[in-house]
């Protein structure tokens, strides 16, 4: 299988597509065609492992890495993810449980998958591959979990200064010499304008040999995926029924695995965004014009994105707002609203949920109970309340237990860097540490 720029650039393999993280036009890495699948395909394959290897090993035709596929699937899924049925609803309702992982985020299945492949592709005895992330809160500790200390990698951690939660600061600063924690003056945007302008700065990448984590990495989306396949398999398994999905959304990157996967032919049925108050994609379906925005401060830090990348591929695979509006629905949550879904989700359903899963059930309770509610909906959690505690125990009136990974990385020591959203700075401080 190729892999191709959404701006037309020329084709490339898998291994140069993981290795780039972006095409030399500036634009995402794309597979050229889509496998299809039945879910009779898949009629042997019980545990995420099997679907993922199933599922994935396409994506692998032509791949140094094919061989190795079975290895990368057991190292990326070594926790569990659970779909759990959630009572005192009067429809079924279930919750993808994606933050049992190291740092408790969903971003612990990417990076962990990107991690093995990169780590095996990598000639380290050449010079070390530097895995340039920006990050809203999640995405970067879960990729410096997944690459601290492997030998030939390293990896420079941008985040807004200000803009994530307390530990999900310490998430982002507390690894090895060979990751580079930097708290950018700025928004997620401008961190992540600063990271592809040094991927685009050709001197620059000549220098650190950089490659991408963030989810314009096609590296992150594969194995998203594969949770999508296990999930929606084992509802219609069970039922017979298409379950549809609500995934909360800001840089589009797990929506689009969402999306990918139905297009593969995985029996999902409806998809639906749910967007805190930074609603670009909500207003674009809606017929205003596609323009970068200044992200707003949320509840829900990690969706703080006016610019999300992913809508580059969204576009490329299914089209503009005229399609897309038949494919997907985006339900917008303000503050208040993710403020009353945590302590009704708590006082209701005995449910503690983070402010970005509670955009999702906050996005179910929207829906027209007469049609919509009728169907199978998963809502995907996205990451354990114990990362929001500032936020989340106010609301419920209790303490939320600390997972012991969690509870491991916030005992480890702390240290960023803060530089300005300036490409200057950024070079500055990556040639001093890494001359060092």
């Amino acid at each position: 299988m190729k892999y191709v720029s959404t701006r037309g650039g020329a084709a490339v393999s898998l291994d140069d597509a993981l290795l780039h993280g972006i095409a030399p036009d500036g634009g995402l890495f794309i597979a050229d065609s889509l496998p299809l699948f039945e879910p009779r395909h898949f009629a042997a394959a019980d545990s995420i492992q099997a679907i993922a290897e199933l599922l994935l090993q396409p994506f692998f035709a032509g791949s140094k890495l094919r061989r190795e596929l079975p290895a990368i699937v057991a190292e990326t899924f070594a926790f569990q993810i659970p779909v759990s049925a959630l009572t005192g609803y009067r429809h079924s309702l279930q919750m993808l449980e994606l933050y049992h992982g190291p740092t408790a985020a969903f971003k612990d299945v990417g990076a962990g998958f990107l991690a093995a492949c990169l780590c095996r592709l990598h000639d380290a005895a050449n010079e070390p591959l530097t895995i340039l992330v920006a990050t809203s809160g999640d995405t970067g500790g879960a990729v410096a979990a997944a690459f601290n200390e492997r030998p030939g990698t390293r990896v420079v951690v941008l985040f807004p200064e200000g803009r994530v939660s307390a530990r999900q600061a310490h998430q982002l600063s507390c690894w090895g010499d060979n990751v580079l924690s930097l708290s950018v003056l700025g928004s997620f945007d401008d961190c992540q304008t600063l990271a592809k302008a040094a991927m685009a700065d050709p001197a620059l990448s000549a220098r650190h040999h950089f490659s991408s984590a963030n989810s314009i990495n096609i590296g992150r989306l594969l194995p998203q995926c594969t949770y999508y396949a296990y999930a929606s398999l084992q509802h219609f398994r069970r039922t017979g029924n298409r379950p549809s999905f609500i995934v909360p959304t800001g840089n589009l990157g797990n929506a689009f695995a969402c999306i990918m996967a139905r297009e593969m032919g995985l029996p999902i049925g409806e998809i639906v965004l749910a967007s805190n108050a930074n609603r670009i994609i909500a207003d674009f379906l809606a017929g205003a014009e596609w323009l970068p925005r200044e992200s707003i401060r949320t509840l829900a830090s990690a969706m703080d994105v006016g610019n999300p990348s992913n809508m580059e591929r969204l576009r490329e695979l299914l089209g503009e707002a005229d399609s897309l509006r038949q494919s997907l629905q985006v339900i917008v949550v303000d503050d208040a609203r993710i403020e009353a879904e945590i302590r009704r989700n708590f006082t209701e359903h005995g449910l503690t949920v983070c402010p970005h899963t509670a955009t999702a059930t906050a996005a179910y309770r929207q829906l027209d109970a007469a049609t919509h509610r009728q169907q199978d909906w998963i809502l995907v959690a996205t990451a354990h309340a114990a990362k929001f505690e500032q936020i989340v125990e106010p609301l419920i009136g209790e303490t939320v237990p600390i997972p012991a990974s969690l509870q491991q990385i916030l005992s480890r020591p702390a240290d960023a860097i803060t530089v300005p959203p300036d490409l200057t700075a950024l070079a500055g401080a990556l040639d001093e540490v890494f001359a060092a």
